[in-house]
This record gives structure tokens, C-alpha cells and sequence, in this order.
């Protein structure tokens, strides 16, 4: 499994796993959105079993089997409009977009205050 993380996600999720307690990002992701992938996330202590850890520089993502498939090959991006704050993936396979999908609008807000 092999994925790339933007700067702009990079940061985000240094954010969001700093602001959350440590631990990890749990990224779920699961085929929707334009770009084909949608995701959730939550900072979690640890992984869940069955969850791999992969490892970029400092950071910590926890994914489940079905997020390895699915990102491998992918970029993670971060985008910030006026509206909304979300992940971005650019899979050359697909379209690029895909804010995630199915979350709590109250993480959203979190996630937008925490971006800044």
C-alpha cells in the first residue's frame, strides 16, 4: 500500500491528532464521493483491530483493510473553502475531489476551526 499526503493534509491531520489527545488518525475510507472515495476520520488512542498503522514522518494513520485498497496510489489532499473543510483525492484512476461523506456536521466544525 503506497499513498502520498499533501502538505495541506499533512497539517491538517498534525491538527486534528494534536488538538484529539495523540494517538492516530483513523482513516476510513469506502468508494463514493466524485472522485470515487469518501472518508471518515476520528483521532483515535490506537488502531482498531484489523487497522494497519502506515506511517508518514511523525504521523500515524490508522486504516482499515478496505482504506489500504482504496488509497494505494492516491493523494491525500486538504482543501478550505468558505463552506466546508475536507479531504481531497486525486486518484489517477478517477476524477479529483471527494469531501468526505456521512459525518457528523459537528465534526465538520471542528475540523474547519481546527484547519486554521
Amino acid at each position: 500500500m503506497n499513498f502520498t499526503v499533501t502538505p495541506a493534509a499533512e497539517n491538517f491531520v498534525r491538527r486534528m491528532i494534536m488538538f484529539g489527545g495523540g494517538g492516530g488518525l483513523r482513516l476510513a475510507v469506502t468508494a463514493g464521493g466524485c472522485s470515487g472515495l469518501a472518508a471518515q476520520f476520528d483521532v483515535e488512542a490506537a488502531p482498531r483491530p484489523g487497522d494497519s498503522i502506515f506511517r508518514y514522518k511523525d504521523l500515524k494513520f490508522f486504516l482499515p483493510a478496505e482504506s489500504r485498497v482504496l488509497l494505494d496510489g492516491v493523494t491525500v489532499d486538504f482543501a478550505e473553502t468558505a463552506t466546508q473543510s475536507c479531504f481531497v483525492f486525486h486518484d489517477p484512476k478517477q476524477g479529483a475531489c471527494g469531501c468526505k461523506s456521512g459525518h457528523d456536521p459537528a465534526d465538520e466544525a471542528i475540523a474547519h476551526t481546527l484547519a486554521h
